[in-house]
Parts: C-alpha cells; sequence; structure tokens
C-alpha cells in the first residue's frame, strides 16, 4: 500500500540514492544496475570502497537464494545442529554463510557427480537448490560488477581485517536494521520501530547459545515468530562511524538510542559541542 511505498521511498533517502530533487543520485543509478534489495545493493557499492567485494558478493547471494538450511526432520534436530556447527563463524550468521557457501563450492570440485553433490547436501542437513541457485545468483551479480566496471577485491576471508570491513559494508547498507538485546536474554529490540524480536532459531547463536549484544539483521519476520534471520554482531562505534546523522535523529526515543548517541560524543567531541552551542 502507500505506506510501504512511502517507506521504500524513505530508505531510498536514507541510502543515498535519491538527489535533493527526489530523483535517483549518482550512486542511486550504479545501485539501480542490482537486481536486489537497494540495502543489499548499496552494501556492496560499499564493499568496493571496503575492499572485501569477494566476501560480499557471497553474502548477497546466499541472502538472496531461498533458506539454505533445511528444517530437520523430528528427532534429527540435534544431529543438523552438529552439522552447521561445523559452519558457524563466531562473527554471525553473515560470515557462517559464507563459511557454507565455501564449502559447497569445495564439495562440488571433489564431488564431480551430480548426485554425490547432493548426497553431502543432504548429509550436512543443507538445500542443494538453494545452494546451486546462490552460485547463479552470484555468477550474475559478478558478471553486473565487471559490465559496470567495477573492482572485485581479491578474496580474504578469514582475515580479523577482513572481517572488520564486511561489517562496514553491512552497516553501509543495513544501519536501519538494528537491534539490541535489552535484558541479556534474546529479546531484541530493533531501533526503527521499538519491536522485540527474537533470534531465528536457524542462526548460529542459537547453535552456540551466545547472545550478543548488538546486531545487524537481514530481515525481521512478523510470520516466524516475530524473529530477526541472518544476524550477525556488531559494536556500537562501528554503528556510531557509519550511520547517516539525518537518519540517526528520526529514530524514536529509546535507551538503545541514548547509549549510542554517549558513543557518538565520545567520537566527536568537537561537532557535538558546536551543536550544543547553535
Amino acid at each position: 500500500g502507500p505506506e510501504s511505498l512511502m517507506q521504500a521511498l524513505e530508505d531510498l533517502d536514507y541510502l543515498a540514492a535519491l538527489d535533493n530533487d527526489g530523483n535517483l543520485s549518482e550512486f542511486g543509478i550504479i545501485m539501480s544496475e542490482f537486481p536486489l534489495d537497494p540495502k543489499l545493493s548499496k552494501s556492496i557499492l560499499a564493499s568496493c570502497e571496503f575492499g572485501c567485494v569477494d566476501e560480499m558478493l557471497t553474502i548477497a547471494a546466499m541472502v538472496t537464494a531461498p533458506n539454505c538450511f533445511l528444517h530437520p526432520p523430528p528427532g534429527t534436530e540435534e544431529i543438523a545442529f552438529t552439522c552447521w556447527r561445523k559452519f558457524s563463524h563466531p562473527a554471525g550468521d553473515h560470515f557462517t554463510l559464507i563459511n557454507v557457501f565455501n564449502a559447497f563450492k569445495e564439495a562440488s570440485v571433489n564431488n564431480t557427480s551430480q548426485c554425490n553433490n547432493e548426497k553431502w547436501c543432504r548429509d550436512y542437513f543443507l538445500s542443494c537448490s538453494a545452494l546451486r541457485m546462490a552460485e547463479i545468483i552470484r555468477a550474475e551479480l559478478v558478471e553486473i560488477m565487471k559490465r559496470i566496471e567495477l573492482p572485485i577485491s581479491k578474496p580474504d576471508f578469514g582475515s580479523k581485517e577482513n572481517m572488520l570491513r564486511i561489517k562496514k559494508s553491512l552497516l553501509s547498507g543495513y544501519f536501519m536494521h538494528i537491534a539490541r538485546d535489552v535484558d541479556g536474554s534474546g529479546n531484541y529490540l530493533m531501533l526503527t520501530h521499538r519491536q522485540v524480536a527474537q533470534l531465528h532459531p536457524f542462526s548460529s547463536y542459537c547453535n552456540t547459545r551466545r547472545m550478543p549484544e548488538w546486531v545487524l539483521f537481514h530481515e525481521f519476520s512478523i510470520l516466524e515468530d516475530n524473529s530477526i534471520r541472518v544476524v550477525s554482531e556488531i559494536s556500537p562505534n562501528l554503528f556510531a562511524e557509519l550511520v547517516p546523522q539525518y537518519y540517526f535523529s528520526n529514530l524514536p526515543p529509546s535507551e538503545s538510542k541514548e547509549i549510542l548517541q554517549e558513543v557518538m560524543n565520545h567520537l566527536s567531541p568537537v561537532s557535538t559541542m558546536k551543536e550544543e552551542q547553535k
């Protein structure tokens, strides 16, 4: 309806995709080349700046393809969780998805026959069709990058530096998708619409039983028990560094917002003092 259209325009504005006249900016025009959610396109463009394109394209393909984790048949949940733990990345689900994708690619190289590949997926409770779809989407994104002559940085997955770069790229597109565990028990309050969400049961955090305080999430689903899906830990400092100021000032007041305001004041005491003097 009109509400969701307004929301979409507001999001494009926050992502700097629109110019002052409400037309697509230069940035917005490049973003529109990708058949993706604008937040994801923005993260890919940011990854060009931060030098982690290879990893960001994998994340984009994995979150765009159907969910790769299969619902385990009753009684096999524990086995499935044990299998998935092999891919768990301490930095969060976006990173876990890279591990899954890379493992699938490696299995494809080792298993030349298609049925072996399918067996590998079955053994790990993963959807072969979803992972194949992710491969196709990723290849398509690489083609688009080449066509519009954007540089693809070399893979560097696993280094601390690379992890930080990925988080910065994700935040550049998903600063609107931040939530905070308000009581240490996995009740995540979203910054934008003051709604409480739980981690999706497929999250690697549920599997490792660690609840990070601040997270960036790919999506929020009311249908799946008010859950946030594909979730990675971020630091308030990183958020404060990358959030557009006018998006932040439009957030409804909350304890989380106050904490972030404190962080911002520490990061740039000079500009804060100027504001107060006005």
